[in-house]
């Protein structure tokens, strides 16, 4: 049996236990890696001499009683728009190909501070912009449960990952849905921490007031875990927060159904899944109860100005002549700039870095960002009504199951439709974590997603735990697990 079919947390007390050692499990997360990832390809870099190095010294301290971190000999697998000290950090762009950053991440020197084994990087759309990780410069990433769909994006390469047992759990980041999203498209827990609560020091940023770092794993308490290691306040993260860790105390709370998503274009496996969702709640004896996010139908509108704005902004650093790819024929400074930008950026963020110009651009800005801006006024608004009634939300987290690859390449509108249930959160900086409750017909997993109010996620681990021990959706992943590989033995043989 694969160590990966145990939970993060038990890992951690095998290890301590000295059941397995840190280099066990690292040689195990490669062979998974070697095994699956030439068909479902959601690494873009590994470093296996680099990881059993560390594990190595791991257990040699555990061996010498010397003080290690609480979750010391776990590998982990992270977005590849995070930097790394000395190890590649591509944002899934050309432009970035050789780049080897000086310095870590916030949330790495936190991993590194627990003693964690960094596995590689994962693939990703580039620089975050994507719902499908078909945006990479290069390649495409496969769901494991079906490797004709998509594992969603932008941080596809982590849930497939994690989804196919090559880690225990992975970081991604969020500005839109981008951890929620793949999260639930691959039969995982994934969590948009509140903005401000994990550090972006470090982050390859997209969108500096949408984006978070946060945590993709099998289950809850998993997510749980990893979630309290990497947030805090950092210094060098002017949007860090200083606030205290939350108190784990359970408590009684409201769920709140959304009355505009009522009528919104879902499968049908989705609406089952949110009524599956419902059921569970009232039987627990949880309260559920309608309210309304009126201004809820101009979010995506409003996320595709904000977003590409910010973009705009954001990545004109990449230039040519700073850091990153430089075109090599070029006849004279705005030559250099143009070829370097359009060979080093591909077909969405050049589209993206295009919107985001015009809307803030002389005689648009009023028009177009402005109005945006306070659409997002009026969304926070709707969600502080909202939570004087309830304390969760309840919604999908897309309009279907995982769709298959291709399917929106040439209908980019169709593509930012599938945000519409996760950029609300991103605009106003909550918390949402999505969990898988159950498959479509073809097989797929199918989540709900929950919305709490800023710093309360807790509330969102509580609500979650409550559906998670009702639909034991871990030991389905498990078994998919099983029939991959053993399908993949019959291929080979």
């Amino acid at each position: 049996m694969s160590h990966f079919n145990l939970t993060a947390e038990e890992l951690i007390d095998h290890l301590q236990a000295g059941k397995i050692s840190a280099v066990e499990l690292v040689e195990e997360s490669l062979q998974q890696i070697e095994l699956f990832d030439g068909r479902i390809s959601a690494f873009l870099a590994t470093d296996r001499e680099l990881a059993l190095e560390r594990a190595k010294a791991i257990d040699n301290s555990r061996i010498e009683k010397k003080t290690l971190g609480s979750l010391a000999g776990l590998p982990i697998a992270l977005k590849d728009i995070i930097c790394t000290r000395d190890f590649p950090t591509t944002a899934g762009s050309r432009f970035l190909s050789e780049f080897e950053p000086p310095y870590d991440a916030h949330v790495v020197e936190r991993l590194l501070t627990e003693d964690f084994v960094l596995i590689g990087k994962t693939n990703l759309d580039e620089f975050a912009m994507g719902s499908s990780t078909e945006n990479s410069a290069f390649h495409t990433t496969k769901n494991p449960w079906d490797h004709t769909r998509t594992p969603g994006g932008s941080s596809g390469g982590s849930a497939a990952a994690v989804a196919a047992g090559m880690v225990p759990w992975a970081l991604g980041t969020d500005t839109g849905g981008s951890i929620r999203q793949p999260a639930a498209f691959c039969g995982l827990v994934g969590l948009k921490p509140t903005y401000g609560r994990v550090s972006r020091y470090g982050l390859i940023t997209y969108a500096s007031s949408l984006d978070q770092i946060g945590p993709i794993a099998t289950s809850v308490e998993d997510v749980r875990l990893l979630y309290e290691t990497i947030a805090g306040h950092d210094p060098r993260d002017s949007t860090s927060v200083k606030r205290k860790s939350e108190k784990r105390n359970d408590f009684d709370f409201t769920v709140g159904l959304v009355r505009e998503y009522r009528d919104a274009k879902v499968d049908s496996s989705v609406s089952q899944a949110v009524d599956r969702a419902v059921e569970i709640f009232q039987t627990a004896g949880i309260s559920v109860k309608d309210i309304s996010l009126p201004h809820s139908g101009y979010a995506v509108a409003c996320y595709y100005i904000v977003a590409p704005c910010e973009a705009s902004s954001n990545l004109s650093r990449f230039d040519g002549i700073h850091y990153g790819r430089r075109a090599e024929n070029y006849d004279d400074l705005i030559d250099l700039y143009q070829s370097s930008r359009a060979e080093g950026f591909g077909d969405e963020v050049q589209r993206r870095i295009m919107i985001g110009t015009h809307a803030l651009s002389s005689g648009y800005y009023d028009a177009y960002y402005l109005k945006a801006q306070k659409v997002r006024t009026l969304l926070r608004e709707d969600f502080e009504t909202a939570f004087r009634e309830v304390d969760v939300i309840l919604s999908p987290v897309t309009p279907t199951p995982a769709f298959n690859l291709g399917q929106f390449t040439n209908d980019p509108l169709s593509m930012y439709l599938t945000d519409q249930f996760t950029v609300t959160a991103n605009l106003t900086g909550l918390p949402g974590m999505s969990i898988p409750v159950s498959q479509s017909k073809e097989n797929l997993p199918v989540a709900v997603q929950l919305i709490a109010g800023q710093f309360e996620e807790n509330r969102l681990f509580q609500a979650g735990l409550i559906l998670e021990e009702e639909l034991n959706w871990r030991e389905q992943l498990l078994q998919a697990r099983k029939q991959w590989r053993q399908e993949l033995e019959k291929t080979e043989a």
